[in-house]
C-alpha cells in the first residue's frame, strides 16, 4: 500500500512518531499495529478500499491469539505461518506431486513421513507434530468449510508410506474427503499425454482480500511464500494448466478406487 502510494518508509514513520527500522518491523509482519495508526497509514496512502483495511485491522487484533501460538518454539515458523494463512483464507487451491496434502493425511500417515523425514526426533515431537497438523485440517472437517481443491498425481497415490495398510487408509480418507461439498479432488494420471512433469508442489491461498492471496512453494529446505502479483498471475496459470488435464472429479474417485483394489 505504501509503494504503490509512491511514499518511503522514513515518511510513513514519521506520521507515526516512529523510524523507517520500526515500520519495516511492522511491514515484515514482526510486530504489531494498532487498528488507529491502521488507519491513519491508509488514509495517507489514500487508499479508500475499505474491505481490504478491516481485513488488515482484523488481523492486526487477532494477532498472537492464534491456536498456533501454543506450538510456537516447537513447530518451525514456516509451519507456523502456514497455518495462519489457512486460518484466514477463504479459498486453497493445492497441487501435490509425490505427497498427500498435509490436510489429508490420516495420524498414520503423518508419522509415517515424520519418522522418514525426522528418524532422531523424540516422541513428544513428533506428537506435537501431528497434532498441529490435525488441528490444521480443521479448516476442512471443521465448521468453517474452507473451499479446498487438491491435484494430486498418481504418483503420489501410489507411494506406499507406512506399508499397505496406512496407504489404504490413507486412500480411503482421500475418498472420504472428496464427498464433502467444499472438497474437490482430482488425480492427473501417469498416461497423461499432456503433464510435463512438475519441479515442486504448490499451494495458493485466496485471502479475504485479492491482495493477501498467497502462493507457498515447498523447496528442498523449506517453504517460501510469494505474494507478488506477477508470481500470483504466474502460478494461477500454472495451477490451472495443471487442472486442465486433470481427470474430472469423478473419475478420480474411480482411480483411486482401482488403487485402493490393487493393494
Amino acid at each position: 500500500m505504501r509503494e504503490r502510494a509512491g511514499v518511503t518508509a522514513r515518511s510513513a514513520a514519521d506520521l507515526l512518531g516512529s523510524n523507517p527500522i520500526q515500520m519495516s518491523h511492522v511491514e515484515s509482519g514482526r510486530s504489531g499495529i494498532s487498528e488507529e495508526r491502521i488507519r491513519r497509514l491508509a488514509a495517507y496512502y489514500a487508499c479508500d478500499d475499505v474491505a481490504y483495511i478491516d481485513v488488515l485491522v482484523d488481523m492486526a487484533a487477532t494477532r498472537g491469539k492464534g491456536w498456533w501460538e501454543e506450538y510456537r518454539g516447537i513447530v518451525a515458523p514456516p509451519g507456523l505461518n502456514l497455518a495462519e494463512l489457512e486460518h484466514h483464507a477463504v479459498g486453497i487451491r493445492t497441487f501435490q506431486m509425490a505427497h498427500i496434502p498435509g490436510l489429508f493425511q490420516t495420524e498414520e500417515h503423518m508419522r509415517a513421513a515424520f519418522r522418514y523425514v525426522s528418524p532422531d526426533w523424540p516422541r513428544k515431537d513428533q506428537d506435537a507434530h501431528v497434532a498441529f497438523r490435525v488441528q490444521r485440517q480443521q479448516i476442512i472437517t471443521g465448521e468453517r468449510e474452507t473451499p479446498y481443491a487438491a491435484i494430486i498425481h498418481e504418483a503420489a497415490l501410489r507411494i506406499r508410506v507406512g506399508g499397505r495398510k496406512t496407504a489404504r487408509a490413507q486412500l480411503d480418507r482421500i475418498l472420504y474427503l472428496s464427498d464433502l461439498g467444499h472438497v474437490t479432488v482430482r488425480v492427473v494420471p501417469f498416461d497423461s499425454e499432456d503433464f510435463a512433469g512438475a519441479g515442486h508442489s504448490l499451494l495458493y491461498v485466496s485471502g479475504p482480500v485479492p491482495q493477501l492471496d498467497t502462493v507457498q512453494i515447498d523447496t528442498a529446505h523449506d517453504g517460501v511464500f510469494l505474494d507478488a502479483e506477477p508470481r500470483l498471475k504466474q502460478y494461477r496459470g500454472r495451477y490451472e494448466r495443471i487442472e486442465a488435464i486433470a481427470l474430472a472429479p469423478a473419475a478420480s474417485r474411480s482411480l483411486i478406487s482401482r488403487i485402493i483394489e490393487e493393494l
